[in-house]
């Protein structure tokens, strides 16, 4: 099961360059990878915290059938990014981050599936925080 959907317009997908610049701009350390790469990625994409690997599953896919929560907040956006990650912290602190750079920089929605709650920017950026002091 998905632990967070970004849902953004298509045009608004970033490249890794851009992503890797919004996660750099809210002051996160973690370097995305090139195994990153929009709507070719199917699966695990790495990234490295403080010379760490802290990847976590991602899959590209088209926005369908949202909750109703969802559904309200969507407008345009038609690009479903999947998250997943496993038990280790520095894969949830990977994946909240870069859900709150896609937030932040380029407009994406993002839920929480599990819950069927929206998180907004600042929330997903206080998470990171708060994983990242932890680890």
């Amino acid at each position: 099961m998905a632990r967070a959907q970004a849902c953004l317009e298509r045009a608004s997908v970033p490249d890794r360059k851009a992503l890797q610049a919004a996660v750099k701009a809210l002051g996160f350390k973690l370097v995305v990878e090139d195994s990153y790469k929009p709507f070719a990625a199917k699966g695990y994409v790495s990234c490295t915290l403080d010379g760490e690997d802290a990847g976590f599953d991602l899959r590209f896919g088209e926005v369908e059938s949202p909750p109703p929560a969802l559904a309200a907040a969507l407008g345009a956006r038609d690009v479903a990014m999947t998250f997943r990650w496993a038990g280790d912290p520095r894969e949830h602190y990977a994946a909240v981050a870069v859900c709150a750079a896609l937030a932040d920089a380029f407009g994406a929605v993002v839920h929480d599936p599990e819950q069927d709650k929206l998180l907004s920017r600042d929330d997903l950026i206080a998470t990171a925080r708060q994983i990242g002091d932890a680890l």
